[in-house]
């Protein structure tokens, strides 16, 4: 190590545009040497260890290798490390202090990111991996009057769910999510035609929300946009929905799939550019969705101005209420204390690094108590369904799961929907999670 070069970086991290379609990012040599040096370095700091399975899944790899080190360890054995990251991006923004600007330059996620996509361009994807990452074009079928009960009654029975872990590869343990033959953009359709009238802006916000509904809300648990529309409008806020929409492109993003990214893209940025345009700032339900629109597609697509007029405009619900509050522009009037609340912090929500605003909003009703868990749920959206990963999902939910069952509180849950489930899940009292727009709904009374 030079005399000039830093053991770790106290600066704040940074993070590189994508560059995706060059012809550097493809080359799967270069791939290699970058996987190795990276490999190396994670080797000799091993901070992330408690993290997801990719980085016990490297070290073990290292240590039961003839000369202990990287260079002992097959190339082929990388993808191992690969298969078991699923971009919840925490090394990044809470573990390595080798970050950039650091020299080291590592950006361990979005290594793992061009991985996949080098793998999906040279080999594709399994039918089960695509089904699983069209989520969008799934809930659209599944969620069809009659064919919902269907899907959903196939989801509840113990012989089909064997069938689907042996044939299809999706754990018969894990939690499928129901589909509802009536979506939140059939309950919102008079939202579409609002005139913005009565909006308070703010100095951070205007005080009126275009709603993305995101595949989970609209197909799967529509009530919950109906909690956020809820709330929003006690506080004075008017909410409208956008025309039309399509899938984030998450799915598509943790798959590999860069391609798919683009044309989702291409599908919704647009018309949410033309929302900002009008004067309506951005909110989306799921966590994912927000970072996908405020991180990654700025680093996809560092060049489209439009791209950079979402992400500006674009709001975690908890994020938007306490900068409301900052200025006074929030209702506090509660009618229902919530007692204990454990409120677990997902991944994704907490990388956007806008703070604990959840638990600050939560805290503000009274006679309640918020203990938070800042610990991965382990579900990332695909990973805690599939056969090979379903155990290690549970494995990584653990010490959360021991949090709230220590606490034993009124109220659980997560600002992802899918991890609060998947918590109750491990849980396995007959226990559910509870949204915290649900929590905050209730506490309002509305």
């Amino acid at each position: 190590m030079s005399s000039l070069q830093q053991e770790g970086s106290l600066q704040a991290p940074i993070r590189h545009p994508i560059d995706w379609q060059s012809s550097e990012f493809n080359d799967e040599d270069q791939l290699f040497f970058e996987l190795e040096r990276v490999f190396d370095h994670c080797h000799g700091c091993r901070r992330c260890v408690s993290l997801c399975d990719s980085f016990p899944t490297l070290f073990d790899l290292i240590d039961e290798s003839k000369t202990m080190e990287i260079d002992g360890v097959a190339k082929g054995d990388y993808w191992k490390v690969v298969d078991q990251c699923y971009l919840c991006d925490l090394c990044y923004m809470t573990k390595c202090p080798y970050v950039p600007p650091h020299e080291w330059n590592i950006d361990f996620p979005h290594l793992m990111l061009r991985a996949k996509a080098v793998r999906f361009a040279k080999q594709g994807a399994s039918v089960r991996d695509k089904l699983l990452s069209s989520t969008d074009a799934v809930g659209k079928v599944a969620g069809l009057p009659g064919v919902s009960i269907v899907v959903n009654a196939a989801n509840a029975s113990k012989p089909v769910r064997k069938a689907l872990h042996k044939i299809a590869g999706i754990h018969s343990d894990a939690r499928i999510p129901p589909y509802e033959s009536r979506p939140l953009r059939k309950r919102m359709a008079s939202l579409a035609s609002l005139e913005p009238g009565g909006a308070k802006p703010g100095t951070k916000t205007r005080g009126k929300v275009a709603l993305f509904a995101t595949c989970y809300a609209n197909h799967n648990e529509p009530a919950l946009g109906e909690d956020l529309v809820c709330v929003l409008e006690h506080n004075g806020i008017p909410v409208t929905i956008a025309q039309k929409e399509y899938c984030c492109g998450m799915p598509k993003l943790e798959l590999g799939d860069l391609a798919s990214v683009q044309k989702a893209k291409e599908q919704n940025i647009p018309q949410l550019a033309q929302l900002v345009d009008q004067g309506w700032d951005l909110m989306a339900l799921v966590p994912s969705c927000v970072l996908m629109f405020k991180q990654e597609l700025p680093l996809l697509f560092p060049d489209d101005e439009s791209v950079r007029k979402v992400a500006n405009a674009f709001f975690d619900p908890f994020e938007y209420l306490m900068l409301r509050y900052a200025q006074g522009l929030m209702n506090t009037e509660f009618r229902q204390s919530l007692g204990r609340v454990v409120y677990h912090a997902s991944c994704h929500q907490r990388v956007q690094n806008i703070g604990p605003k959840t638990r600050d909003v939560l805290s503000l009703v009274p006679d309640t108590a918020v203990t938070m868990i800042e610990r991965c749920s382990g579900h990332d959206g695909t990973y805690g369904v599939k056969s090979e990963t379903f155990d290690k999902a549970m494995k990584i939910a653990r010490p959360v799961i021991r949090g709230i069952q220590k606490i034993s509180p009124d109220h659980y849950g997560s600002d992802c929907p899918i991890a609060g489930h998947h918590l109750a899940n491990g849980i396995g009292d007959g226990s559910t999670a509870e949204h915290p727009l649900s929590l905050l709904r209730q506490a309002y009374g509305i």
